[in-house]
């Protein structure tokens, strides 16, 4: 909708367009007329449409022709005024009036005329005879209204249909000569039916007409409103209703009969409650409205988007088969003004056997689009109408922003549903394989994939703990040591090597010292094609060997040649690595789900090396002298085994009393201490040490229960 519409009045002198402005505004007519009227403001609140109103007068004895252009290029809408007992002023119209507007504005964008007869007080017979055959001649003129400024007769309709022409324009939406709607509002008004086909029958029923009715006009349709909708369209056309439904060829047929019938404002409220500006295109305020992402947060689809999305999807999916056929597809993106989807998005999520989007491949091909690119998503789902068929103020009610990972991180929880995990290795050493393996596909169905079809990401479900995530692969492609702040910015790392090149495994090391080894980003190494011999890495390290120097999971053999479908367990590792980079898993099989593995993560977590370090810290400077005896006991546990931290501790106990028996004789000093508090300290040492076997073997014993319901 327009901020502020600007009327002109031209004509000739002294056929009254001074008057008409006076008259309206004084209500009355004005004893003395002055020669031009300066440019008076009607406010929002006194005009029909809300809207401010500028009305400007023009006078060719004070107003040079530059003035005019210029206030014609302002303008509009312009009101040309001729009195209606003068036929030279209505000859004017033609000759001098139009020909001099359409010279000063483009073609295709012309602005709309009224044609103004003033004095109707001092004739008897109308002028409509002679001014009907100038309007269908002329497709810029709106209308023609005959009135009086001294009797104020059609004063305030001459304005509002000034300001109709420029809100509700006729111009986009209908041809004159043809007698029919213009193809652009055909194409809008049929994607506004679409989107309003909640069920995609082809139909709209009572329950889709009155929550149309309601979402344009805030009001619903009485059951007999419906039922005189639908029989004036039973009138005119054979097939405008079926099943006691409106189809589309019944809904662009009443639009066309509110045009005819001069209510063109019916059809302007459907088009911009649905987006459309003056052009008939869908605003960018409507597609694209504001959402502020902060750094270092990313975007997901929340709870009530996805509900919507299931909803497009069982409208379009008419097998109920749980994937969408190509024609399905291009039917579901008919409300778009092209087809969003490639054929690289088959090999970017899962599939059937047919090659269709399945269900989950919808919904993640979504969840996709949302994490790269909020802005592309925003303009989707407008083209759905998320925010009418949803009710919500726009589509970014649909977006969810994650907190900052910085904060995730420092309180060692997420509630994020989307990670991203980079993979990363040298040319030809299976990081595509391993990325279409993640969808389910073998080597033989990724030999049928064709080149300029291929993707560098997948995404899919893993569930962790019972938890279902999105977990989304890139393939990274670099031929150097060196990566982009794109590369590196991601949730976990996955560094591939092949198992059977010789040189591969030292390009993983490279990238690693380079870029993550002081990185707090969790990393994974693959030894990939494992199906084939596997050859001496030729490397300083070996690979295995280079990973418990770093500290990290050792090498996860993988190959894609399978007969059946490749194993997710190395997936939902990465998952659960990407959800927990605080852990530092350091799993020796790579369930990562069983007894043992949760074991190693919970002995190895930070929580329990810190607390370690503190009592081992306090014994220490409570013992004094017997450190040098006691600490290569104390330290000899550093892999982190339960029983050597036992043994540690049992060792401890008996070394604190045996020198307690041994220095009683001895006078307490600075460095010394009693057998009081070597027991006060052997007690919180069981009592800790206990509490951690309990911890342990209760949560190992919860699993264990876990996984038999």
């Amino acid at each position: 909708m327009r901020k502020d519409v600007r009327i002109l009045l031209v004509g000739e002198p002294k056929v009254g367009k001074t008057s008409l402005i006076m008259s309206l505004v004084s209500e009355e007519f004005p004893d003395e007329v002055p020669l031009r009227a300066e440019e008076i403001t009607i406010p929002a609140d006194v005009t029909p449409e809300r809207v401010p109103t500028h009305i400007v007068d023009y006078s060719e004895a004070e107003q040079t022709d530059e003035q005019l252009y210029q206030e014609i290029s302002k303008a509009n809408v312009i009101c040309i005024v001729y009195s209606v007992n003068n036929k030279n002023s209505i000859e004017k119209v033609t000759s001098r009036w139009i020909p001099l507007i359409n010279d000063r504005t483009d073609k295709d964008s012309r602005v709309p005329l009224i044609l103004v007869g003033n004095k109707s007080d001092l004739v008897e017979h109308s002028s409509m005879e002679t001014i009907l055959p100038i309007m269908n001649q002329y497709t810029e003129i709106e209308t023609c209204v005959e009135c009086s400024a001294k009797n104020l007769k059609n004063i305030s309709e001459l304005f509002y249909y000034a300001q109709k022409a420029v809100l509700h324009p006729t111009g986009p939406l209908y041809c004159p000569e043809e007698k029919e709607m213009k193809p652009a509002c055909i194409k809008a008004l049929t994607r506004i039916f679409k989107v309003t086909d909640l069920d995609n029958d082809g139909i709209l029923n009572d329950t889709e007409l009155n929550f149309f009715q309601r979402t344009c006009f805030n009001t619903p349709l009485a059951p007999q409103a419906l039922e005189d909708v639908k029989n004036v369209v039973r009138k005119n056309m054979a097939d405008g209703v079926r099943n006691n439904g409106l189809t589309l060829k019944g809904f662009l047929f009443l639009h066309t009969l509110f045009i005819q019938r001069g209510r063109h404002e019916t059809t302007w409220t459907v088009l911009r409650r649905f987006g459309y500006d003056d052009d008939l295109e869908l605003t960018q305020d409507y597609l694209f409205p504001p959402l502020k992402i902060p750094p270092d947060c990313t975007t997901e689809l929340n709870h009530n988007a996805y509900l919507f999305l299931q909803s497009v999807f069982d409208k379009h999916d008419l097998d109920r088969d749980c994937a969408l056929s190509p024609d399905e597809l291009k039917d579901l993106f008919k409300v778009f003004p092209y087809m969003p989807w490639g054929p690289d998005v088959n090999n970017t999520v899962c599939t059937n056997d047919q090659g269709w989007i399945t269900y989950q491949g919808y919904l993640s091909q979504w969840t996709l689009t949302t994490y790269l690119d909020v802005q592309r998503c925003l303009e989707y789902m407008g083209y759905l109408g998320y925010s009418i068929i949803c009710e919500q103020e726009s589509q970014a009610a649909a977006i969810t922003v994650t907190r900052d990972k910085k904060i995730d991180l420092q309180k060692r929880q997420t509630q994020r549903n989307v990670f991203r995990c980079n993979v990363i290795g040298m040319r030809g050493c299976g990081k595509s394989g391993f990325l279409q393996a993640f969808l389910g596909r073998n080597l033989m169905r990724q030999r049928q994939i064709r080149e300029d079809h291929k993707s560098y990401y997948a995404i899919s479900t893993t569930y962790v703990y019972g938890q279902e995530k999105y977990l989304l692969l890139h393939e990274v492609f670099t031929d150097s040591e060196f990566l982009s702040d794109t590369d590196l910015s991601c949730d976990v790392v996955c560094l591939v090597y092949d198992s059977s090149n010789p040189r591969s495994f030292e390009f993983c090391a490279k990238i690693f010292k380079q870029h993550f080894m002081d990185s707090k980003t969790p990393c994974m190494i693959v030894a990939a094609k494992s199906d084939l011999h596997e050859v001496k890495q030729q490397c300083g390290t070996s690979p295995p060997d280079f990973c418990k120097k770093h500290k990290i999971p050792p090498p996860q053999a993988f190959t894609c040649n399978t007969v059946d479908v490749p194993s997710k367990e190395l997936y939902v590792k990465l998952t659960t690595m990407a959800m927990y980079p605080h852990a530092r898993l350091r799993c020796m099989c790579t369930c990562n789900r069983c007894t043992f593995c949760i074991c190693q993560n919970v002995l190895n977590s930070d929580l329990l090396q810190c607390v370690k370090t503190k009592l081992y810290t306090a014994v220490l400077n409570r013992l004094g002298p017997r450190v040098d005896a006691l600490g290569a006991l104390l330290l000899a546990s550093e892999d982190g085994s339960l029983v050597h931290q036992v043994h540690a501790v049992s060792s401890l106990e008996d070394s604190a009393f045996l020198g307690s028996t041994v220095d009683t004789r001895v006078p307490p000093g600075p460095r010394h201490v009693t057998q009081a508090d070597l027991k006060s300290s052997t007690f919180w040492l069981r009592a800790s040490v206990g509490a951690t076997v309990f911890a342990v073997l209760g949560f190992a014993m919860y699993r264990a229960l876990l996984k038999q319901r």
